[in-house]
């Protein structure tokens, strides 16, 4: 025989009576270096290309152990097509489970497909069924109890009854015990890592507290708390708060991001730190700490939480300046750098240097940020441009964190590189931004949103979709009026389980640019204090209201891992469906935002277990309207002057197997 690696020429390092063989696992994120993402109550569904040589019959076995266990359970796993073999566990409660397969020739099983074929064939099995008897034996060896006694007589019992041996009971008892001596383990233990439900469903309304006072005044934590109901009656699950700390005085940013502010000006809430504190302050003008614990525990009330941004960067006034200088970037002249995003500069913010001669006191310093804000009760948190922080960093802090506390949720703000924004989910990052701002057109969302719901995308990354934020008014919406707003959230709460927006100007249709081609908002809310009016008759609340009580009624929207896209004749249209059980839904969306448009939707009826003979039943949930469906291609019509989108809940009927593949 031949050497080759992991093996000398006398001895191979491994037992070549190993016959199976593990092609492949999935889910697996590079190679296991990294875990896959699942939440509470979902299964793990594990696929395995696993055979071995010739034509004997292999068992392949799921092996799986919870958070904080050292007991692996099994369960087997069934072969599907070509050699790819599936099987599942269910994921009880938050952590890292890990998991493996195993597979080996399994010759009881091997025997009695043989022996099946010869007596099929009319052949003698006599000795066939010596051998039986000797497998039943060996099998019968390595039970116990009752099982082991039974085996015992059905091996003295086999070489005289054929037919026992093709009972079933028989074989269901003797694959209890298979021989394993020679099984075949995959080499890694895989991981998936288990979230609550609110990192995979979430909708997200962002605001800054210091606009919420009445007639102009700064706003509080308490004016939020007991405006809150307005948010909870949208249908929001977390309410998003913008740095709520100590804002810095030097070359603090006017109105629109001048240079030159005025004595009342209040400055950008991510310019962090003043003589008040830094990162585990509040700014004064907002409240204190146990109006902060009230707007908390108001938001627990109406099933909401508060989400607060970490943005680990500071003022030139914020107290680590001064206490360790080491932290931050010192160029030539003896000045800090400031940060830049050309050509964007922020005088007054000063990054952290994470290559600092003192990271590990820095890395600690960050991480206790985290950790007194848990304390206060947030266990949700909006991380500020991630991308500018060390990877190491992240993957150690939020390791930490969840350690503890599994259930925290940290939301990537990375309006960056594709591998960048994937690098920063695989770390740790439970949600994060995506391009669908700048997705607009149907070829660009399909494109898109068919690689964020493919693996291995989907086994790591959870998207959350914005149609705007305070940095981003997207020409779309400044020039697409109230049909772009209306078809935007839409597309956001539809084609994703986790969706926000930056309100109350998304709801007001906020649409103005600080200048022709720019993505700023004109009396932009980061730097001055605006004045809401919540009741304006105009505002699209209602919509969004019914909106989030679509997604909450229906199952299939609350996960992104069924979404699938459909023809429709019209460029301009766009049609999708998302599933859970025999929960159906199917989106239409109109993407001119100035005129109407129609086309014929094409739905593989037997392919999604629609039940289409003669007609079939479909209920527009946006506009309460009933339509009779009939076969595969079916008339839609979509005037943005009034509902832009329809989102039909289909009746399905049996379901196909197809259509279970599919789903999985």
């Amino acid at each position: 025989m031949g050497t080759g690696e992991g093996m000398t020429a006398d001895h191979p390092s491994e037992d070549g009576r190993r016959r199976a063989v593990i092609d492949a696992v999935r889910p697996e994120v590079d190679a296991g270096r990294f875990p896959v993402k699942r939440t509470v109550g979902e299964q793990l569904v594990v696929e395995a290309d696993a055979f071995c040589d010739g034509h004997d019959r292999i068992a392949v076995l799921l092996r799986w152990k919870a958070p904080d266990t050292h007991t692996w359970r099994e369960t087997p796993m069934r072969p599907d097509h070509n050699d790819v073999w599936r099987g599942s566990f269910p994921l009880e409660r938050m952590g890292r489970y890990a998991y493996t397969v195993e597979a080996w020739v399994d010759h009881f099983a091997t025997w009695r497909y043989g022996l099946a074929k010869k007596v099929e064939a009319g052949q003698d099995v006599s000795v066939e069924l010596l051998e039986g008897g000797l497998l039943l034996r060996e099998a019968a060896g390595r039970a116990s109890g009752d099982d082991a006694a039974l085996l015992l007589r059905w091996a003295d019992r086999v070489a005289r009854d054929p037919q026992l041996a093709m009972d079933s009971d028989v074989a269901a008892i003797a694959s209890r015990y298979p021989d394993r001596s020679l099984s075949t383990t995959w080499p890694r233990e895989l991981e998936v890592a288990v979230d609550r439900e609110r990192a995979r469903f979430s909708a997200w309304y962002e605001l800054f507290p210091r606009s919420w006072g009445s007639e102009g005044r700064h706003g509080t934590l308490s004016d939020v708390a007991d405006r809150l109901d307005y948010v909870a009656g949208m249908g929001f699950d977390i309410v998003y708060l913008p740095p709520i700390h100590p804002i810095g005085t030097s070359y603090r940013k006017g109105r629109n991001n001048t240079l030159d502010p005025t004595p009342d000006d209040v400055g950008s809430p991510w310019a962090i730190g003043a003589p008040e504190g830094g990162h585990t302050a509040l700014h004064p003008d907002l409240g204190d700490m146990a109006d902060l614990d009230r707007l908390v525990a108001r938001a627990r009330e109406l099933d909401m939480e508060v989400a607060l941004d970490l943005a680990y960067q500071c003022s030139p006034d914020h107290p680590w300046v001064a206490e360790h200088p080491e932290w931050f970037k010192q160029r030539p002249d003896g000045t800090i750098q400031y940060a830049e995003n050309p050509p964007k500069k922020y005088q007054d913010i000063y990054p952290i240097d994470f290559e600092s001669q003192d990271w590990e006191n820095l890395w600690r310093a960050l991480a206790d940020v985290v950790w007194f804000w848990i304390g206060r009760g947030i266990k949700v948190f909006r991380v500020d441009n991630p991308h500018t922080k060390a990877f190491a960093f992240w993957e150690w802090m939020i390791g930490e964190v969840h350690r503890e506390h599994p259930d925290v949720i940290f939301l990537s703000e990375a309006f960056t590189r594709p591998k960048v924004m994937y690098r920063l989910a695989k770390l740790g990052f439970t949600q994060s931004y995506t391009y669908f701002t700048w997705r607009n057109t149907k070829s660009e969302l399909t494109e898109y949103f068919t690689e964020l719901t493919s693996p291995p995308v989907v086994d790591f990354f959870r998207p959350n979709l914005w149609p705007n934020t305070p940095d981003i008014l997207h020409e779309t919406l400044q020039t697409g009026g109230r049909g772009a707003f209306m078809a935007r959230l839409v597309l956001a709460a539809t084609l994703g389980a986790s969706y926000g927006i930056y309100g109350p100007a998304f709801e007001l249709m906020e649409h103005e640019p600080v200048r022709e081609g720019s993505e700023e908002y004109l009396h932009s809310e980061k730097y001055e204090i605006r004045s809401w009016d919540l009741k304006d008759p105009d505002s699209l609340a209602e919509f969004i209201s019914r909106v989030n009580g679509i997604r909450r009624s229906n199952p299939a929207l609350r996960s992104d891992r069924s979404l699938r896209f459909h023809h429709i004749d019209n460029e301009q249209l766009i049609a999708y469906t998302k599933r859970e059980g025999e929960n159906l839904v199917c989106v239409v969306v109109n993407l001119d935002p100035f005129n109407v448009q129609s086309g014929w939707v094409h739905l593989p009826t037997e392919d999604l277990g629609i039940d289409a003979h003669p007609t079939y039943q479909v209920h527009d949930l946006l506009t309460d309207a009933r339509y009779q469906w009939q076969g595969d291609h079916n008339f839609v019509q979509l005037d943005p002057g009034s509902v832009p989108a329809h989102v039909f809940r289909i009746a399905t009927g049996h379901r196909t197997e197809r259509d279970f593949e599919s789903y999985l």
